[in-house]
């Protein structure tokens, strides 16, 4: 059995988890993520798919805002699947993801949907568990663990609870794809720093960690180990080159026109009816 057989829970019918200590944890650092990046953002049109327990979309000014699920929707949400989202092309100015792509059965897919959606210029954001942090090593035990207590059977009657059951994305390989499709990664930052531990006690004394990850390693570039990153895109369209000034040319009097030096026999007429005028 491997990791992609491991049954497991749909991501949007996991709302116990969240109500955790750890799931609080990640909810409040990425809503923190998500305000910041969004107040900037314009627009007409905005769409939040997935983590319908978080109205993450709270701090935009998009006028249009909606949550869609790829469950029965509650709370009168959108109902649709992220791999064939019920829009035109170039009809949403602001997509959200949080979570999608190692939930989504086809994650390429998924991603070829939200940039025909996207209008040119359009922003996605999207956040993603990171496989190189103590997030990524729980998830690795708890297949280990589960794959080693159901060994021989086809059909366990029990599944990997969510997220341990996520297909984890490295932060690079999610560029790779991001860039063959034409979006171009805007920002990346690393949140959740603190080990993901059950009590709420434990998350407060490891708090140094999330100030250490913020403040001073992202700085220095070294804030890779985060257990979760944010990485905001844009939508390029190929033949959209903004023009922009030169400024490193030469000077403006150096390029304008030189009025022509006058001839010898111009030099003696214009001398003559000097004369005459002085004449007069």
């Amino acid at each position: 059995m491997s990791a992609s057989e491991i049954p497991s829970q749909p991501h949007s019918q996991s709302p116990a988890w969240l109500t955790s200590a750890a799931g609080l944890y990640l909810l409040e650092k990425e809503q923190a993520l998500f305000d910041a990046a969004l107040f900037d953002l314009f627009g007409f049109n905005a769409l939040q798919m997935g983590f319908e327990q978080s109205n993450l979309l709270r701090n935009s000014r998009i006028p249009n805002r909606l949550i869609a699920s790829d469950h029965v929707p509650a709370n009168g949400h959108l109902h649709c699947a992220d791999d064939f989202l019920p829009f035109a092309e170039m009809s949403l100015d602001v997509l959200l993801l949080p979570h999608r792509l190692e939930f989504s059965a086809r994650p390429h897919q998924t991603l070829r949907e939200a940039a025909r959606v996207l209008m040119p210029e359009g922003y996605v954001l999207m956040t993603g568990f990171n496989p190189w942090s103590a997030w990524g090593i729980k998830a690795l035990t708890k297949k280990i663990w589960y794959k080693f207590k159901h060994w021989g059977k086809k059909n366990p009657q029990t599944v990997l609870d969510y997220p341990w059951n996520a297909r984890m994305i490295r932060l690079s390989r999610l560029k790779d794809w991001l860039s063959l499709l034409g979006l171009e990664v805007v920002s990346v930052q690393m949140t959740c720093h603190a080990p993901p531990f059950h009590q709420e006690h434990w998350l407060r004394k490891c708090g140094w960690l999330d100030i250490l990850g913020g403040q001073y390693l992202r700085r220095l570039g070294l804030d890779r180990f985060g257990g979760v990153y944010f990485i905001v895109a844009k939508k390029r369209v190929t033949g959209m080159i903004p023009l922009k000034p030169t400024w490193k040319k030469a000077p403006l009097g150096q390029a304008l026109v030189r009025k022509p030096k006058p001839t010898q026999h111009q030099q003696q007429k214009n001398a003559k009816s000097t004369e005459k005028n002085e004449k007069n």
